[in-house]
């Protein structure tokens, strides 16, 4: 059985948006992706498609954002504090603000926005951010003391997978203790 696609209108697009503004935070970048998905998936079903929908797309979009409901700033401060939080470096949570349609400009902002709320300087912050992904995948300090020699090249690869540099990794897995990582 084919699958029917609903027209898209003016209407069915306000909807969609709202709809996905409800469940998840978004740039505006991020929303005009996810209209344009969702013309994309029509025209694959060969549903109707209004003329001029990228216009209806971009009034759509600046609805939302005149409304307020979308700010860029604002997501991309908390996505960034969140990120932080969960122990994400801060190249790997600029790429993705970037992926999230966030301009280079509004990312700055955030990542000086952090620094300021966290009161550290971007280095520190660095290292706040790898001591969070070191106590959250138990690495380093976080492994029973036994196991931390025969793991720690396997901690430090996994360190720079997520985008640390090999100094601050090397600092945090090579730490004598939890303890010590919360001093520094």
């Amino acid at each position: 059985m084919k699958r029917v696609a609903r027209p898209i209108t003016v209407k069915y697009l306000q909807n969609a948006a709202a709809f996905y503004l409800e469940r998840y935070p978004s740039s505006a970048e991020g929303l005009r992706r996810v209209l344009n998905r969702r013309v994309a998936k029509a025209k694959m079903l060969d549903a109707p498609i209004m003329d001029n929908v990228q216009q209806a797309i971009e009034v759509v979009v600046a609805k939302f954002v005149d409304a307020g409901v979308i700010d860029d700033k604002a997501f991309a401060q908390t996505k960034a504090r969140s990120l932080h939080r969960r122990g994400t470096s801060s190249r790997l949570t600029r790429q993705k603000l970037k992926m999230a349609g966030v301009d280079a400009d509004t990312l700055d902002e955030a990542m000086q926005g952090l620094d300021v709320e966290l009161d550290v300087t971007p280095a520190q912050r660095e290292h706040h951010a790898a001591a969070a992904l070191a106590r959250r995948r138990r690495l380093g300090p976080y492994r029973p003391t036994e196991d931390r020699k025969d793991h720690r090249l396997r901690d430090l690869a996994t360190m720079a997978r997520a985008g640390f540099a090999y100094d601050v990794a090397k600092k945090v897995i090579d730490a004598k203790d939890a303890d010590s990582l919360d001093e520094a």
